[in-house]
C-alpha cells in the first residue's frame, strides 16, 4: 500500500491504496463518491467518467498512481441538490434519465465538452457523448438537455 494525495471535487483526499488500483475504485470504496458507475472496466461504455483537469476521462482505466496533482471531479462535486449544476438542472428539466446507468457518464462528458465548446451544435454533442452507452431511449431528451445548458452563461458551466 502507497499513500496518495489527490484533489476531489475541490477537497484534498489522502488514501492508502495499491497504486495500480484504478481512480474508479477509489472514488467508489474509499471516498464514498458514487457518481461514477462500474460498467465495463475496458473504458468502453463512459458510466465511469468523471472531469480530470477538465477533460472528460475514465477513471476505471487510471491507476491512482498517474494522478498527483491532478484535479479529479465527480458528478458530486459538480452541483449539489439544493444547487444543482446547470447541466444537472437541465437533464431534470428535459427529464433525460430513466435507469441511471449512463447519466453521470453523460452528464460528465456533456460537462467537458462545454468547458472546451460553449456553444457546441448537435453534431458536437452526439460525438462527445457517443462513447457512452445507454440503453433507455432518451438520447433526444440528452441532447435537448445539453443545448440547455449551454444557453447557460459559460462562469455558470
Amino acid at each position: 500500500m502507497t499513500t496518495f494525495k489527490l484533489n476531489v471535487n475541490g477537497k484534498p483526499h489522502t488514501v492508502s491504496v495499491d497504486g495500480d488500483t484504478p481512480l474508479l475504485y477509489v472514488l467508489r470504496n474509499e471516498l464514498g463518491l458514487h457518481g461514477p458507475k462500474f460498467g465495463c472496466g475496458l473504458g468502453q461504455c463512459g458510466a465511469c467518467t468523471v472531469l480530470l483537469n477538465g477533460t472528460a476521462t475514465r477513471s476505471c482505466l487510471l491507476p491512482v498512481s498517474t494522478l498527483r496533482g491532478a484535479n479529479i471531479v465527480t458528478l458530486e462535486g459538480l452541483g449539489t441538490p439544493e444547487r444543482p449544476h446547470p447541466l444537472q438542472s437541465a437533464f431534470i428539466k428535459e427529464q433525460a434519465v430513466q435507469c441511471g446507468y449512463c447519466i453521470n457518464g453523460m452528464v460528465m462528458s456533456a460537462a467537458g465538452l462545454l468547458r472546451s465548446n460553449a456553444n457546441p451544435g448537435e453534431s458536437e454533442i452526439r460525438e462527445a457523448l457517443a462513447g457512452n452507452l445507454c440503453r433507455c431511449g432518451t438520447h433526444t431528451r440528452i441532447i435537448k438537455a445539453v443545448r440547455r445548458a449551454a444557453a447557460f452563461p459559460k462562469e455558470e458551466i
